[in-house]
């Protein structure tokens, strides 16, 4: 097996370590290898690879989905820093529904996050100059981009404390609470 998948709190939600060969000259990683994934339960078709870059600490990026058709499932590496990272359940009549799952993750630990489809996705930077790279298994559509405030209290999401608010983009600063949200998936 070239990666461990471990269950966190939500099921669906899994941490995925790649292992890691080191040595004089450095390291190698298979990072990613879709059929020791699946031989583990994770069969994805990965279509699009992103990236980000920010800055300053204390960036804040979500919380996101894409709705039906162009739902994503997400795979979530941080390459350079720290980030938590955070996933949502908004399946609804999941036993799981509104909760979340929050995993450090870090260009040291190796830990990538396994992101299904029904979640919302987000991360604050706990260093500065974090870059982050997520594979998704559906090209990104502009009709379909949603979100919900990070801050949504029926969330409950503790995020760690800053000596500033977060860095938003205008369009998370503006996001609506869940329950404000149609179901869209159900």
């Amino acid at each position: 097996m070239s990666a461990l998948v471990e269950a966190t709190a939500i099921p669906a939600v899994k941490i995925v370590t790649p292992r890691k060969f080191g040595d004089a000259r450095g390291f190698f990683s298979e990072v990613h290898n879709r059929h020791a994934l699946a031989a583990e339960g994770v069969d994805l078709d990965f279509v699009q690879d992103n990236q980000s870059y920010s800055a300053e600490m204390g960036t804040l990026r979500g919380l996101h989905f894409q709705s039906p058709p162009m739902a994503q499932d997400k795979l979530i590496r941080c390459l350079r820093g720290a980030i938590l990272d955070v996933a949502v359940d908004i399946r609804t009549g999941s036993p799981t529904y509104g909760r979340h799952v929050a995993v450090e993750l870090s260009a040291d630990n190796w830990r990538q996050l396994l992101v299904p489809k029904g979640f919302l996705h987000g991360f604050l930077t706990l260093t500065p100059d974090v870059e982050v790279l997520y594979k998704v298994t559906a090209h990104y559509s502009a009709a379909h981009d949603m979100g919900v405030a990070w801050d949504d209290p029926d969330l409950a999401i503790a995020w760690p404390k800053l000596d500033r608010p977060p860095i938003l983009s205008d369009k998370d600063a503006k996001l609506p609470r869940l329950r404000d949200l149609p179901a869209y998936f159900g």
